[in-house]
């Protein structure tokens, strides 16, 4: 059996479970907000004396032969529990159950959660690309105005959050990269407040996604500059229209993009580039758990197909 381990709004996964209904891959979907809900037992040992029952549907450590690590969400406490301090208390025990639960399927992840933490440090990224031989920007990570100054001094500079793009609340807002113009003296408060990407801008022919899963490279031309709002970040906009099209990468790039996952331990990657006005490739960033469906539809790269081949591998590996 395939654990899948998401939440209930992921449509992404809903892929996946195509292909496995598809395949008549047996798996089971682990939606772990509704983790409280199951009826949970776990031994201290051996590592696969582990269950969770939901209603008549139970999965078993002894079962599970691969896992896929997507996007879950924390475990939802009881409703019946109004107490704010109870609350907080049974949602940091599921929490803490659920990271045990990992810790059990280790050796069976498609991306083990720990690599992928690891991996999203997007300094250890571009020092990493550096080392393996990508091109880079010039980069600053920093909450200093004098540092954003001498960036911007020497050339166009865009700027992009650190980690978290999203600013939650009651309106949510996604921060996207912006190319950085002159600073005024106003602007060191704001600019304090937390630490930022900076970057030299490179003047794009057109945006790159280079998804990988295992072996196989998926590439992306997305063609940003047709758009004027879409020059600096592909993803602004919301265009239905925006162009994508499959490429070739340069052989270099593609055994850079397999040292980089090599370097993360990672078996899926979605990597971003920027090809220049002369086809010269810069890495940007990777994100180990990066959106793939939307890729999937507007180019019929076998995606889903790819991922579960990983997972049906590592789980042969089990048997």
């Amino acid at each position: 059996m395939l654990l899948l381990v998401t939440n209930r709004r992921d449509i992404t996964i809903d892929y996946v479970v195509a292909e496995l209904k598809r395949r008549k891959t047996p798996f089971f979907r682990l939606n772990t907000e509704d983790l409280p809900s199951a009826r949970c037992t776990m031994s201290a040992f051996p590592r696969s004396a582990w269950s969770l029952l939901f209603g008549e549907h139970e999965v078993s450590g002894s079962d599970v032969k691969a896992a896929y690590f997507r996007r879950p969400a924390p475990p939802a406490s009881n409703l019946t529990i109004t107490d704010n301090g109870e609350r907080e208390y049974a949602e940091a025990e599921w929490g803490a159950f659920l990271k045990s639960l990992y810790s059990r399927l280790e050796g069976l992840w498609l991306n083990a959660p720990m690599d992928i933490f690891a991996s999203e440090d997007k300094p250890r990224q571009l020092m990493l690309a550096s080392e393996i031989g990508f091109h880079v920007p010039q980069v600053m990570i920093t909450n200093d105005i004098t540092t954003v100054r001498k960036v911007i001094q020497e050339g166009p500079a865009i700027g992009k959050p650190l980690r978290q793009a999203l600013i939650n609340g009651e309106q949510e807002r996604v921060i996207f990269t912006t190319r950085l113009e002159r600073l005024n003296d106003s602007d060191l408060d704001a600019i304090a407040m937390a630490p930022f990407i900076v970057q030299t801008e490179i003047k794009k022919q057109y945006d790159v996604r280079v998804t990988v899963v295992g072996s196989q490279v998926f590439a992306t031309a997305i063609r940003s500059q047709e758009h004027e709002e879409t020059k600096v970040d592909w993803r602004q906009g919301s265009r239905p229209d925006l162009k994508h099209e499959r490429i070739e990468l340069p052989r270099e790039v593609e055994e850079q993009c397999a040292a980089l996952m090599k370097r993360l331990n990672l078996r899926y990657g979605a990597i971003d580039f920027i090809c220049d006005q002369q086809g010269k490739f810069w890495f940007l960033e990777i994100n180990p758990n990066g959106q793939w469906a939307w890729i999937e539809n507007l180019t019929g790269y076998p995606i889903a197909a790819a991922i579960v081949d990983q997972l049906e591998d590592i789980a042969r590996c089990q048997s």
